[in-house]
This record gives C-alpha cells, sequence and structure tokens, in this order.
C-alpha cells in the first residue's frame, strides 16, 4: 500500500453543507440590513474560514466594524442551530469510509471550520467512524492553506508526507496539499470546477467518491 493516510477537507468533500451555511449566513446578513445572496454564490465564498466568509459577503457593502462582528455572531448563532438541518454526507463517502477502514488506511479530517464545529459536526455525521485524527481553526495555527494543520495530522498520526493523500474540493485544499509537500486530490462532487483545482495544483482528480481507492495503492 503507497498510502497509508488519507486526510479529507470537510465541507464539499466529505458533506454538503453548502444550503446551511447560506441559510444562516443570509439570515445574518437581512437581519443587520444587508443583501443576501444566491446559495450558489456561497459555492465560491466558503473555504477559507468564517472570517474570510464574512470578509466577502460585505466587500460590495458599505459596512462598519461593529456591523462586520454583528453578522459574524449573527452568523455563528444560526449556523449553531440550523447546521443539521439540510446538510449530508455526499452519495458514497460512507461506502468510501468503510472501504478504507477496511483496507487498514488511516482517515483524518483538516478544515477551517471552527475546531469545536468541526468535531461537533463530524461526531453528528459519522458517529461510528474512528477517525485517526480531527482538526478545524484552531488558536496560534494557521489555517489553510498553510500547512500547520496537515504537519499536526502527520506527527499525530506519524505517517510520512509521502505516504499522504490530501482530498479536497477547492482551491484552497490543493494549496495546503502543495504547502505540505502531500499528493493533493481534487474532487468534483464539491464547490469548485476541474479547471480550478488543476490550476491550483491538484495530483489527481476523482468524479465519485470510490475512485479514490484506485489512488491508495499508487
Amino acid at each position: 500500500m503507497k498510502y497509508k493516510l488519507v486526510i479529507f477537507d470537510l465541507d464539499g468533500t466529505l458533506l454538503n453543507t453548502i444550503d446551511d451555511i447560506a441559510n444562516s449566513m443570509n439570515e445574518a446578513l437581512t437581519k443587520n440590513g444587508f443583501d443576501p445572496y444566491p446559495t450558489n454564490s456561497y459555492r465560491y465564498f466558503v473555504g477559507q474560514g468564517v472570517k474570510i466568509l464574512v470578509d466577502k459577503v460585505l466587500a460590495n457593502q458599505k459596512h462598519t466594524q461593529e456591523e462586520w462582528q454583528k453578522v459574524y455572531a449573527d452568523y455563528m448563532h444560526y449556523y449553531g442551530m440550523w447546521q443539521k438541518n439540510k446538510t449530508k454526507p455526499y452519495q458514497g463517502i460512507q461506502e468510501l469510509l468503510l472501504s478504507l477502514k477496511e483496507r487498514g488506511t488511516k482517515v483524518a479530517v483538516l478544515s477551517n471550520k471552527p475546531h469545536a464545529d468541526t468535531l461537533q459536526v463530524v461526531k453528528e455525521y459519522f458517529p461510528d467512524y474512528e477517525f485517526a485524527c480531527i482538526f478545524g481553526a484552531r488558536p496560534h495555527r494557521q489555517i489553510k492553506p498553510a500547512p500547520d494543520g496537515v504537519f499536526d495530522i502527520l506527527q499525530e498520526v506519524k505517517v510520512k508526507k509521502e505516504e499522504t493523500l490530501y482530498v479536497g474540493d477547492t482551491k484552497i485544499d490543493m494549496e495546503t496539499a502543495t504547502s505540505a509537500d502531500v499528493t493533493a486530490v481534487g474532487v468534483l462532487w464539491g464547490f469548485r470546477d476541474k479547471e480550478e483545482l488543476v490550476s491550483a495544483g491538484a495530483n489527481h482528480i476523482i468524479s465519485e467518491p470510490q475512485e479514490l481507492l484506485k489512488l491508495i495503492n499508487g
């Protein structure tokens, strides 16, 4: 087995979270007097953490720092309540995780969601799966595309870079893999398209979860 560890992004890779994110942010925006966005727009807003998400939705709407803080706080409040309304694993993900477990491949999750939210969401949707490591955005550690999270996982799991696949759906994910010097796998069932993934440095592109198994043995 060439690869012993698979690190998955969460939103847009393991879970389709876009409706709950969009609904939560649009509620926060309208509550504070700002214009909401179509759900599809959020496919391009997400991926760099909540603070950047707020920056993006307010970028073309005049606002004060106090209003920014209110939108941020309201989004966190609504998402905390609504993050299970429409979110669900992508088709084939549960089966893929079971196949990886049967092969003895270690599996980790690395997200730019706040760490507590990441732990909660993973536990909610994959309650019986034993992940080797789960990290969200943590204090004093740079978020993706910085390699910090990948390095922390490698140290925790005790696997080498060359034995690791990083799987994600955005430019940020491919840049994360490149900065950490691990193999980058872009997925086409998530939030972004093939062109973005390839231009960002994807080593492999897959369109179905089970295709990942073909890469595990090299």
